[in-house]
Formats: structure tokens, C-alpha cells, sequence
């Protein structure tokens, strides 16, 4: 079908042939992107906290950088710390929050959901271990976070409510809004965060405009490069940091700073908001075709998440097939060209259904069958004919094999 015409021409060969639906795992570092890091690796390569000219020039950038991060949030730049990912900025929020308001004696109860992604849920189960307590809110079968459970849940000793801005699963946009006023009534001192790095540069995140208190963003999921990320923290929000033996980021978090990877994040981030309702557009008619088409070409096709397109993420079609086992559809896609996911990327190899299904009351064998397909900016509608083509014929061949 030609697939090596439909995709960016300066991306390998190998790429070029084949259709890649899983932007939500991680995206293709967009050219411009990759231009404004070479510019800092062959020009701006100096430690930014060396007092000397190379070391001013670097911090010059970094500087910029931070600026720019601050104003698409609409923050201060004191309010931006840099880390190395979405995983690092979930644990640093959490944790720091929590030490700090016990520090202060406000308590020591988190507050969040059974969906959330694991490097929210290890980080507050690992505070239950070292004394704290935490509540686990459900979900409904849609994915969508209880309110009343979350107003029940929240007490004089709770210090940190966590709860993601959009799940990276089955793409169930949380109203955040809500989770803010809730948790401020019943608790003003509760500190709010929010798990934003499949939300960034698709919906409007704004900490004005949300209410949170804190929110992790990670570069590679909005076309940046991978190992970096950032962590807005409310001015006079308690928090200490994790990681010392530096006077980096304002003492916030510890390490020479990696530069060229920061000015990638914050060049993906300018595109992703200027080009936000241009990309949302395509992927949300790319995804509702499979949304809406292949359930009609393969029987006892379950689509998993909200019903309404308009609350999930639109470049987000997540589903399961009856009588299927999921890593033989992901197999037998690969080898047709095709990448995709039954899940989280950072959950491959688990022979455990997904937690996020588990929790939706997703019958085990059936969310062992799950299959995530999620859309990016270079995607074609070519492309989409191909997966609704070949897809109904794999899962055809694979239950008649199962017999």
C-alpha cells in the first residue's frame, strides 16, 4: 500500500514502512525539536552553573527555556523545577509534598485513585511502608474517578491528593476541576497534583485555570526527547525535595542540568500548544474511525473506557476482543507493520491483567485481550484503512485457532 510515502521523510527506513499507533508509550522527536537540542550540544554545551562565559552562555539558555516552560503554564519560572521524566516529577510531587506537610504536622493520608499510573501508585505505596496512610479511590466502568468517594476519602490528616489529569490507558479525561474544590472545601491545607503527561499539549492544563497545586509533564509524549520532564510546583506549596548534593534548580533538584534535552522539552511544548487544535482535529478523526469502525468489522469487540469521544482523549481508542488473548494480536500486528499496546508501556511483559481494566470491573480474560491504538500527528488515513484491513482478519485467524 505504499506506507513509506505517508511518513516524514527524515525518519528511518525501517519506520517508514510500518504504521505506529502507540504515541501514548512515547512519540517521534519532531525535527524542530531535534534542531533546537543540536544548536545546545554544538553551542551552548557549558555547565550552567560555571561562573565562566561558557557556563553563562549555558545558563542563558536555560534560563529561556524555564521562561518559556513557565509562560505556556501561565507560572512563574520559580514555580518549574526540571527533572528527568514523568516518573521522576510524579515521585518528587508526591513525596515531597507528603514529608513536608508531616514535617509540618498536618498529617500524613494520601489521597488517590486505583488507575492512576504505577509511578503514582508505587510512590504512595512505598510511603504506606514508611508510615504513612493512603485511600485508593475507584472508577467507574468508564474509568471515570468516584467525587463522592473522593469527599468521603478526604479528612483532617490528609496532606496529598493525587489524581491523573487524563489516564493513560483508556484515555478517561478526570475532572480535575472538580478534585480541586472538593479536596480545598473539605481541607484547604491539602496539597492537589495531577499527573499531566498525557494531557500535555492535548488539553489545557493551566494550573490557573485547573486549580492544582502541583502537575507532572514529561517530554517524549508530545514529540520531545526522552529523560526529561518538569514538575510546576505552586509558589508556597510545602514540598521538599528528593534529590540533594546541589545547588541546581534552586536547590530543588540536585544535578547538572541536562540542557539540551530541557530545550527540547520546551521547543515540544511550544509546538504542542500552538499546534494543539490543528493535532487534536486529526487524531480525533483518525480515532473515531477506529473508535466507531472496528467494532462494527470484528465481532464481540468491547470498547473499553468512556462511550462519549468528547471524554477521552481524542487521539485515544482503546478496546478488547472476546475470546482472544491480547500479546497475540500485538505479535501478529507487529509483524503485519503495525505497532501497538495492550496498555501502559511501562507495564510490558506483565502477565497480570491491567490494573486500570481491573479496577473499570473489566473482566480478567477479557482484559487480558485489551489492545490500545493511539494516534499521532504524522498519522494518515491510509494508514487507519490498513489497520481496519488487517486487524479483523488477526483476530478471525486467532480465535479459529483457539478453537
Amino acid at each position: 500500500m505504499g506506507l513509506s510515502r505517508l511518513a516524514p521523510t527524515r525518519y528511518p527506513r525501517w519506520y517508514m514502512q510500518r504504521v505506529y499507533l502507540d504515541h501514548a508509550a512515547t512519540t517521534p522527536v519532531d525535527e524542530r525539536v531535534i534542531d533546537a537540542m543540536l544548536d545546545v550540544y554544538r553551542n551552548h554545551w557549558g555547565n550552567p552553573s560555571s561562573i565562566y562565559l561558557e557556563g553563562q552562555d549555558a545558563f542563558r539558555v536555560l534560563d529561556a527555556a524555564r521562561q518559556q516552560c513557565a509562560s505556556l503554564l501561565g507560572a512563574s519560572e520559580r514555580e518549574i523545577v526540571f527533572t528527568s521524566g514523568g516518573t521522576e516529577s510524579d515521585n518528587a510531587a508526591i513525596r515531597g509534598a507528603a514529608f513536608a506537610q508531616r514535617d509540618r504536622g498536618r498529617g500524613n493520608h494520601l489521597v488517590t485513585t486505583k488507575v492512576e499510573h504505577h509511578a503514582v501508585l508505587h510512590a504512595v505505596e512505598q510511603l504506606e511502608r514508611e508510615g504513612f496512610t493512603a485511600s485508593y479511590l475507584s472508577v467507574d466502568s468508564e474509568g471515570f474517578v468516584n467525587l463522592d468517594e473522593l469527599e468521603a476519602a478526604i479528612g483532617p490528616e490528609t496532606t496529598v491528593v493525587s489524581v491523573m489529569t487524563a489516564n493513560n490507558e483508556v484515555g478517561a479525561i478526570q475532572p480535575i476541576q472538580d478534585v480541586v474544590r472538593i479536596a480545598k472545601e473539605k481541607n484547604p491545607k491539602v496539597v492537589v497534583h495531577t499527573d499531566a503527561v498525557q494531557a500535555a499539549g492535548v488539553l489545557d492544563i493551566t494550573p490557573s485555570v485547573t486549580g492544582v497545586d502541583m502537575l507532572s509533564i514529561a517530554a517524549h509524549k508530545l514529540y520531545g526527547p526522552k529523560g526529561v520532564g518538569l514538575l510546576y510546583i505552586r509558589r508556597r506549596t510545602p514540598w521538599t525535595p528528593m534529590i540533594v548534593g546541589g545547588s541546581q534548580e534552586r536547590e530543588r533538584r540536585a544535578g547538572t542540568e541536562n540542557l539540551a534535552g530541557i530545550v527540547g522539552l520546551a521547543k515540544a511544548m511550544e509546538l504542542a500548544w500552538a499546534e494543539r487544535e490543528e493535532r487534536n482535529e486529526h487524531a480525533r478523526k483518525l480515532r473515531d474511525r477506529l473508535m466507531f469502525e472496528l467494532p462494527e468489522r470484528v465481532p464481540d469487540t468491547v470498547v473499553t473506557g468512556p462511550a462519549d469521544p468528547a471524554q477521552r482523549l481524542p487521539n485515544n481508542m482503546s478496546c478488547a476482543f472476546r475470546n482472544v488473548e491480547g500479546e497475540s494480536i500485538l505479535l501478529a500486528l507487529d509483524m503485519g507493520e503495525i505497532a501497538a499496546s495492550s496498555g501502559s508501556a511501562c507495564t510490558t511483559g506483565s502477565v497480570e491483567p491491567s490494573h486500570v481494566l481491573t479496577a473499570m470491573g473489566i473482566e480478567p480474560d477479557l482484559a487480558h485481550a485489551a489492545l490500545r491504538l493511539t494516534v499521532g500527528k504524522d498519522n494518515t488515513g491510509e494508514q487507519i484503512d490498513y489497520v481496519l484491513e488487517t486487524l479483523p482478519s488477526i483476530v478471525s485467524k486467532l480465535r479459529s485457532l483457539a478453537g
